[in-house]
């Protein structure tokens, strides 16, 4: 029986040289639910980690004792009560600031013989879709990241905005994607930059988070989607571009699947929620543990516009808290607007009455970045119901924290399906 350990994925630099990495990758989870702390571990024991630019302003400001977001509200303040908040621009600088503090402190701490990439959520269009987008992207690189995973309403026309980089040739480029047909038009897209990503990350309809599928993912199979899309990468005769199968990887077992399949590797996230390296809070991460299948759904209330699973008690659901783009506006398009805004205005002006803020419950859509600031949009995984199988209950009823290692190595070495408990913690009962 294989193990994950038994794999490895290879990259090939511009001279031909091979590098190879335990195939396990942990997703990039926004807003610093990935932490650097996170990526590292993952890098230590030889994989592949992510940190997040999601909301990297609002991150720094918590992190590295910036005023980003002070200042930006202070600037705008004016505009609190306008519905139209094409006003409302982030500074470019200070956007590039904040990820060059964010990727520079953690790649200073790097060790291992892992990678520390950038996940870069493009659906964050922040009232100035390229150019926000090229600023985020640039910085990163200047700041020494190894890579960048492009993510979540993919732009096909990223490359370009970084092709005159110094490092666009050097550091490791992928997308997410959850179908063929979505790689190969970025591909052509991006043909006349002549560079193909490094890899591609196949996101099948289990993940958590935001969804590359309509209300009908339920129709869709990570299997399918993965089969296809190493069967066209081979057939276009692109051997460097390694297949990375993302959503419902939940033990070792399931990722020897894939690895067997063709895929270069497995990317996992869920089971990192409950880790102790893991930004969530620790009673949400209680959360998490105590889910059970039926309170986990698929909705429509991003402002995206991607359908979003989560758990059903999230405290975002049904919060009718005003618009605070002033201070963030991270999902701002390049118009000033946000679906939040208008599904909020249209309660507001359906009860008039309503003198509190706890009066008001809008179900339409939620202020995504207000509560994912605050740690209560609970996204999640569809197997997040099972991550109390991972762990032990203590005797007040909580479940035990895991460590990022503990996961990794799980992942790494187990076999028939089999999820090793972690030690149980002395000085947590």
């Amino acid at each position: 029986m294989k193990r994950v350990d038994d794999f490895r994925l290879t990259f090939k630099d511009l001279e031909g040289n091979e590098k190879k990495y335990v195939p396990i990758m942990i997703g990039g989870m926004g807003v610093d639910i990935s932490t650097a702390d996170l990526a590292l571990e993952a890098c230590r024991l030889g994989g592949i980690g992510h940190i997040s630019d999601a909301m990297i302003n609002t991150v720094t400001d918590r992190r590295y004792n910036t005023k980003h977001v002070k200042d930006k509200l202070k600037q705008y303040k004016f505009n609190v009560a306008n519905s139209d908040k094409s006003v409302v621009q982030f500074d470019l600088a200070q956007l590039e600031e904040a990820t060059r503090l964010h990727v520079e402190a953690t790649m200073k701490r790097k060790q291992g013989d892992g990678l520390i990439l950038i996940n870069c959520m493009e659906k964050l269009t922040m009232n100035g879709p390229k150019e926000t987008l090229r600023v985020r992207m640039r910085a990163a690189l200047d700041a020494g990241i190894d890579g960048i995973t492009l993510a979540a309403g993919l732009h096909l026309g990223s490359f370009s905005l970084i092709e005159d980089h110094p490092r666009f040739r050097t550091a490791k480029l992928g997308i997410i994607v959850s179908s063929v047909r979505a790689l190969q038009l970025f591909i052509k897209k991006s043909a006349r930059t002549n560079r193909l990503p490094d890899y591609v990350v196949v996101e099948g309809p289990l993940a958590g988070g935001h969804l590359g599928f309509g209300m009908d993912w339920a129709e869709f199979k990570l299997e399918d989607i993965a089969a296809e899309v190493v069967a066209w990468i081979k057939e276009q005769g692109y051997d460097n571009m390694p297949v990375i199968a993302a959503g419902g990887v939940f033990t070792g077992s399931d990722a020897v699947k894939y690895l067997e399949m063709g895929c270069g590797g497995v990317q996992v996230a869920t089971r990192f929620t409950v880790t102790k390296e893991c930004g969530l809070p620790d009673d949400v991460k209680q959360e998490y543990f105590k889910a059970s299948e039926d309170i986990i759904e698929v909705n429509q209330i991003s402002p995206t516009g991607y359908p979003m699973r989560m758990l059903k008690n999230t405290p975002a659901i049904g919060s009718g808290i005003r618009p605070n783009c002033e201070a963030y506006g991270y999902l701002l398009d390049a118009n000033g607007s946000c679906s939040y805004i208008q599904a909020y205005n249209k309660v507001i002006e359906e009860n008039p009455t309503a003198k509190k803020i706890s009066e008001i419950h809008v179900y339409e859509k939620t202020c995504l970045c207000t509560h994912m600031r605050n740690f209560d949009c609970w996204t999640c995984g569809h197997y997040t119901y099972r991550l109390k199988d991972t762990t032990n209950k203590l005797p007040d009823g909580r479940y035990q924290l895991l460590t990022a290692e503990h996961v990794f190595k799980d992942y790494q070495f187990s076999t028939d399906n089999q999820i090793a408990l972690p030690e149980l913690d002395e000085t947590a009962v």
